[in-house]
């Protein structure tokens, strides 16, 4: 038995299918205007108005819901499988992210910022949006200066279009790639409000702990930067964290720009296991870096001395961000001065062996989530690939 050759034709989204067809968006579906409103329409009851923050991850998302109490036009209440898409944000890259309308939004409407594309191929051309097919073509219609899609813009938009049977089957392999990365955010998000839960229940102050100081604790060291204009300093492989670098991940072991060793000598050192908090504007971040290097100016460190833990020392300020906070002095910026930040009081346990106990278990957890959030990774990633793929018929399913 032979096997069968594709054959493929030049279109204007590139190659696809003999058998396909590339139509623009505006000859099998219609686009929707949403609902504009006043603030004397906002309410604590009433219709929840869908906007840009209520799609998160390509998926309707709950948080930060705005409701209006008035006479609603019959076109602005969404329907199960339209797409709702973000037209206009003051965040270029945020404009075209989209959602599919499910049952429990049904009935909702949509503001003004968005609009609803509706069409029978809908959760068909839902996964097209999330693909570079659609992606390019945002990209090329909004340019240097424009901030918004059109009605106009979203019906010349053209995409590649199976017969129906494998338009299901590509949507429904799909469809079953978002439910599996959907059921790891859920663990995910559920590990962490164990993690939360774990720390609070294990760093609340016990009657044998002692109050100390964060400058008993350690030596605090404030960053300081390499002049700029010194090339010999720069671009080398000694990591030379910012504010910026500090984000979600625990451990730093690089940095988005690094110095070199002559530019690590006209600044402070800091060893490996050294804790990076910053003390201006997000005051509260936290990281440890774990290999020699140093820090700018907005970052206190703290060399915890033999005595302390510096994962514990972690997950305590990680614990009480809001406390540190709180600390910052009265400016047009937030700041905690080295001697502030010095001068902050917490409970420690007296013995190192509890710290490293405690320090253990939440680091435990933490490798947990990294796993699951590589995994998560792992999984958008091979969607990516897969829609890439199905959605331009190198991958055929019928």
């Amino acid at each position: 038995m032979g096997l069968t050759t594709i054959k493929y034709k030049q279109t204007e989204v590139g190659l696809i299918p003999m058998d396909w067809d590339c139509v623009k968006m505006g000859d099998v579906g219609k686009t929707i205007i949403g609902l504009t409103y006043s603030p004397k329409n906002i309410a604590d009851y009433g219709t929840l108005v869908l906007r840009s923050a209520n799609i998160q991850s390509n998926q309707l998302a709950y948080e930060n819901n705005v409701f209006v109490d008035m006479d609603l036009p019959q076109r602005v209440i969404v329907k199960e499988d339209d797409i709702l898409i973000c037209v206009r944000n003051g965040s270029k890259k945020l404009i075209g992210k989209c959602a599919l309308i499910d049952k429990k939004a049904q009935g909702f409407a949509f503001g003004a910022f968005m609009s609803i594309y509706r069409s029978e191929f809908s959760k068909y051309i839902y996964y097209s949006f999330q693909s570079n097919i659609i992606k390019r073509q945002i990209d090329e219609t909004l340019g240097a200066t424009i901030n918004q899609l059109t009605n106009h813009d979203l019906f010349e938009f053209k995409i590649p279009l199976p017969k129906k049977p494998e338009q299901k089957a590509i949507a429904k392999v799909l469809s079953n790639t978002d439910a599996l990365i959907q059921a790891l955010e859920k663990k995910i998000a559920k590990k962490n409000h164990i993690k939360i839960g774990m720390m609070q229940k294990l760093l609340s102050p016990k009657e044998d702990w002692e109050v100390k100081t964060l400058g008993e604790v350690g030596e605090i060291i404030t960053g300081g930067t390499p002049p700029t204009t010194i090339k010999s300093y720069w671009g080398g492989k000694i990591p030379w964290v910012t504010p910026t670098d500090i984000r979600a991940e625990k451990n730093i072991k690089s940095s988005e720009r690094e110095i070199t060793k002559e530019g690590l000598g006209v600044i402070r050192k800091l060893p490996p296991d050294t804790l990076l908090v910053t003390c201006i504007a997000s005051i509260g971040k936290n990281a440890i870096l774990r290999k020699a290097g140093a820090c700018n100016q907005q970052i206190n460190a703290i060399v915890p001395n033999d005595s302390n833990n510096v994962d514990f020392l972690y997950y305590l300020i990680e614990n009480n961000a809001s406390y540190i906070k709180g600390k910052a002095g009265i400016t047009a910026t937030l700041l905690i001065s080295k001697k502030d930040f010095s001068e902050i009081t917490f409970a420690f346990p007296k013995s190192k062996i509890e710290q490293n106990q405690i320090a253990k278990i939440l680091s435990d957890i933490d490798l947990e989530l990294e796993l699951l959030k590589q995994k998560l990774s792992k999984y958008q990633l091979a969607k990516q690939g897969m829609m890439q793929k199905l959605l331009t018929g190198k991958i055929r399913l019928v």
